[in-house]
């Protein structure tokens, strides 16, 4: 027994000692090595918050300008599903002005919207746990945009409903709305009547999840879009 004792530590020392010499080797040859990063945890848990404020910063920026939602294919915000039919009918006979109208400033208001963001996912990033750097770092192309999305979905539905509402307003896409539906009811045998508020709530913070995950992978994938020797480093590794 002892014997088979001594010959297992032997074997695994050799192996040991073989391991090193060729990860040695192979980092003098290529300068890499087969070890693990040697990143401690707080430049992983550092690198992925500003990977992150860098991702929110000009996702939000973006998406609040003027024309951010609209004239993006992407998320661009058009009539809901159940009023389709209302549009179709609206445009033939001629109140296609009116439902234009609608849709941009919809629009408008989701870029309104957009300028609240920045401060809530700020706030859960410097919330965010080395336990949550890890798994963020080892996870997907959008492993930390779906993070912001579980940490700060109800905070921001909170907080962008009475904006989306004052924006609806000030940008009169509330007018346009019942204009254009208030006719379309008057020849109509179903009525569309739906929460206009909570639509373009839901498809604005769609469309700034939308944005923020291009952001983080372009940061995961782009050397050129790592601006700084910590995101270099961490996204390197």
């Amino acid at each position: 027994m002892k014997k088979l004792f001594f010959l297992f530590g032997a074997a695994t020392i050799v192996l040991s000692s073989q391991a090193q010499i060729g990860n040695d080797l192979l980092k003098k040859v290529t300068g890499k090595s087969n070890n693990k990063s040697n990143l401690s945890t707080d430049e992983i848990a550092n690198g992925l918050k500003e990977a992150l404020n860098k991702g929110v910063t000009e996702g939000t920026t973006r998406l609040s300008a003027a024309d951010g939602f609209f004239k993006d294919a992407a998320i661009k915000i058009l009539m809901p599903p159940d009023a389709v039919k209302a549009e179709k009918t609206l445009r033939s006979i001629g109140l296609g002005q009116q439902v234009d109208d609608a849709i941009l400033t919809m629009n408008r208001a989701a870029e309104d919207a957009a300028k609240s963001a920045s401060p809530i996912f700020i706030n859960a990033i410097k919330q965010m746990s080395i336990e949550d750097a890890w798994s963020i770092l080892k996870g997907g192309d959008s492993a930390a945009t779906k993070y912001l999305r579980t940490k700060t979905t109800p905070a921001l539905t909170a907080a962008f409903k009475p904006v989306i509402d004052q924006s609806l307003e000030k940008t009169g896409a509330t007018k346009y709305w019942n204009t254009a539906f208030t006719s379309y009811n008057k020849i109509a045998f179903n009525k569309v009547n739906p929460d206009l508020s909570a639509y373009v709530t839901e498809k604005a913070l769609s469309g700034i999840f939308y944005q923020i995950a291009l952001e983080e992978m372009q940061i995961r994938k782009d050397p050129v879009a790592r601006t700084s020797d910590l995101l270099k480093k961490v996204f390197a590794n």
